[in-house]
Parts: structure tokens; sequence; C-alpha cells
């Protein structure tokens, strides 16, 4: 096991990791901008590094600032967390040069899968199943309309380097097409310095599965089940939960033992997670994410088992602590992102939180990097932390979250807490019934 490991991150995913490491008797490095020298992961730390200023190109995204933090503490890990440097191959390649451990997947497996078309080619030859769309790049005009008009309208036009909803112009029809298709290149061009663009059939109102997988680097993997990711605002995930009420057991098990081959195949190492839109009983892949996920904790909720643990374990040449078949889900869990943003505009809301309280109980979980008195600053993203409910059945998460979010106090700033305490009551949403438009459809009723 490692002796020291630097956390190259910060808010609650930082302390996360630092509470993985401190059970596991790791010694820990913080690094921090100027704007986060009171942050509870950097209070907590054994160590602790001034990485630059608050912009993260000049903190977080600072790789010659990491490494000499390395250098200085003596660690001989990086974990990541998401976001940030978590899915870039040049710095596991970097680190690596340097006798640093990453504490992630391989650089290749990196860059083949942030490569969305090269992603799906790979995907679609491991048996995973796809979006009907183009085999690759396309650069004209009227090959965009050919490839729309075989596999059939609507279609949605895709960054290839793209996420979080930039570079995606849907076209309903014919019409359409051409304005979506030059949008989307202008776009992905703008944010990823990359205009590459393919194309894939628009799926109506499917659900966002997701798919938990582990792999040793030594041709071992496994899959955790799946985590249901549907309520989502302008493609972010505002709402997880799993199991999914949409999936059966046998489906769960079918297409987690895809993507656990899958990543056996591939010789994977350590955490990663395969998306999928499903729609009428059937999975298309959408992209493989070759970290930690935001909403990790409802897996680990149900199944019990430390997935930074066992990304620790897995770099440090360990191995993976649990087989496939002494993976078992017990009961229910949600998450819920609870943002420093305005309720209705979502505009964000950073300052000093004047009074905190956490909800607590039996299958209450919140993990958070905040406290009362600090200030969220208004650099990085909006998040004060996640609320995470586990229940033996969804009912009975359902209430403990509806009691959980009224125990939840945070004063001094605006927050999504309202939007929570309305959608844990909401018809559709206590019955399951939701695709990826609902949330959207609901805020402009709203």
């Amino acid at each position: 096991m490692f002796n020291k490991v630097l956390i190259a991150n910060r808010g609650e995913i930082a302390l996360r990791v630092l509470r993985a490491c401190k059970e596991l008797g790791i010694d820990t490095v913080a690094v921090h901008s100027t704007a986060d020298a009171d942050a509870m992961h950097v209070r907590l730390a054994d160590a602790s590094v001034c990485i630059g200023p608050p912009p993260s190109r000049d903190s977080y995204l600072n790789i010659h600032e990491i490494l000499a933090a390395c250098e200085i503490t003596g660690a001989d890990a990086i974990h990541p967390g998401y976001g940030f440097l978590s899915e870039n191959a040049k710095f596991a390649e970097i680190l690596e040069a340097h006798g640093i451990t990453f504490i992630g997947p391989s650089a290749e497996h990196i860059r083949v899968m942030g490569d969305k078309i090269e992603a799906k080619n790979t995907a679609q030859r491991l048996g995973i199943p796809v979006v009907p769309g183009s085999d690759g790049e396309i650069t004209e005009e009227a090959e965009a309309l050919r490839v729309a008009s075989e596999i059939g309208f609507p279609v949605i036009v895709k960054a290839a380097a793209g996420g979080g909803g930039r570079g995606m112009k849907v076209a309903k029809d014919k019409s359409d097409l051409a304005q979506a298709f030059h949008t989307a290149r202008t776009e992905a061009g703008a944010a990823f310095g990359d205009s590459a663009v393919y194309i894939e059939k628009y799926l109506a109102k499917p659900r966002h599965i997701e798919i938990q997988v582990l792999g040793d680097g030594k041709g071992g993997g496994i899959h955790l089940g799946e985590r249901d990711c549907s309520l989502q605002r302008r493609h972010q995930k505002v709402w997880e939960e799993a199991a999914s009420p949409a999936l059966t057991a046998e489906q769960r098990s079918e297409i987690g033992e895809i993507c656990a081959n899958a990543v056996r195949e591939l010789g994977y190492s350590g955490a990663g997670t395969v998306e999928f839109l499903y729609e009428n009983d059937e999975f298309y892949f959408i992209e493989m994410n070759t970290r930690l996920q935001v909403e990790h904790p409802v897996t680990e909720m149900i199944t019990r088992i430390d997935l930074v643990n066992e990304q620790l374990r897995v770099a440090s040449g360990n191995g993976l602590s649990v087989t496939q078949e002494e993976v078992a889900y017990t009961g229910h869990a949600i998450e819920c992102r609870i943002n420093a943003e305005n309720p209705q505009t979502f505009v964000p809301s950073p300052g000093q939180i004047t009074y905190y309280h956490p909800p607590g109980g039996l299958g209450v979980r919140v993990d958070s990097g905040v406290y009362q008195g600090y200030s969220i600053p208004p650099y990085y993203d909006s998040l004060i932390g996640k609320l995470i409910v586990h229940g033996r059945t969804r009912d009975e998460c359902m209430m403990r979250l509806r009691r959980a979010l009224d125990e939840f106090v945070v004063d001094g700033i605006e927050s999504t807490l309202p939007l929570f305490r309305d959608l844990v009551v909401n018809a559709d949403i206590k019955a399951g019934d939701y695709d990826i438009h609902w949330l959207e459809k609901y805020l402009a009723d709203h």
C-alpha cells in the first residue's frame, strides 16, 4: 500500500478520498488554491501545499505545481478525484515518467474513452450495445444528411471531444440538420479546441442508466450494478438512485456482465462507469467515464463496498477485495446534489454559510466539505454537498429522504434544497416514472 497520497482536488471529493486513505493508514497531502486555504480537507490532511491563486488553470490544473508538491512532501501516489485532471491522459503519463502512481486507469484507456467516436467503436468491438449512428467523424453537410436519412430522424449531432451538453444539437427533420451540424461544430471547436462531430439516433424519452465497474488491471473485473441518473438539468445530473426503478434484476445482471466482460478484455484498472441511454428495454452506450463519479455513494450504500478503497487497492497492486459472486445488493439509495444556487433561476450563490445543520440518523449520509462559517468561493462549481439516503425499500428511502431534507439547514446563501423538497413529494418521482427530459419540463412549468 502507498505511504503518502496527494489528493489533487478540492471540496467534498477531496475529503472523501482523505477519509478512505486515513482508514487504510495512508498519510495524506492536500493541495489547495489560495481561495481554499480554510477548506476542511486542508485542515484534516497530514500535510498541505498551496499550489496557486484561485483560477483552476493556475492551481488545480497546474501540473507543474502539483508535481512540485509531490516532491516537497514525498507523496508516492496521486488521487485525482473527479473533474480537473482526473481524465487527463497527459497527466497520467507525466506521473508515470516521474515514478508517481496515478490512482486511476492507464493513459491509453483514458485517451480511448475520452474520444467519443473511439469510445463508441471500442464499445462496439467489446460487445456493448451502442446507439445507431455514424461510424466516425462527419465532416460534410451532405455526409450528415446521408447518415441521418439512413438511421432516421430525429438525430443528434455531438462533439467527439464533448461533455456536459456542449456541442450537442438535435435535428428533428431534414430542415433542421444543416443548422444543427454547423452549430455543433462551431460550439465543439470553441469549447474543446476540436470541431469533430458525429451523429446518432435521437431517443425521445430515454432514461440515463450507468453501470459501475471495477478492474484489477490484470484481466479481472466486476460490476456493482446500475445507477439511474435520469433527473438532469442541462445534461447535468441532479438526483441519482440505485437501483433503477426501471430495471429488473435480470436486466441488471445481463448489462452488468456485458460491462464487466469489457473491463476484463480491456485489462482496465480501477473504477469506471459505463453510461447508457435506456428506452423500450434496450441499452445504448453513450460513453465511459474513466474515474470516480460524483454519484458513487449510492452504489456504496447498496453494496457496502468502498469504491475509493478499491481504487487505492488496485493502484497499489493489491487487486480487488471482492469477486463478482460476493457482490450483494441491499435496499435502495438516493443522492441529491445540493448546490449553492437559486432554486428557481439556478444562478450561483457563493458566500458565507452563517448556519449549517446537516441531517443525521439511520441510513443518512452527507458528503460535504463545508461547515458553519465557511465561505463558498465563486471560482469553482457550486456544490455544497451530497445528501445520500438508504432504505430497505424505495418507499422507505423516499420517506427517509423527505425527513432528511426537512432537517437540512444551510443559511447565509441560497441553495437548491427547496427544489428537492418539491421533488420528493412529486407523484411521478414517487412512482419512479421519469426520463432525462422530465426535470426540465417540470422546471419550465413551475
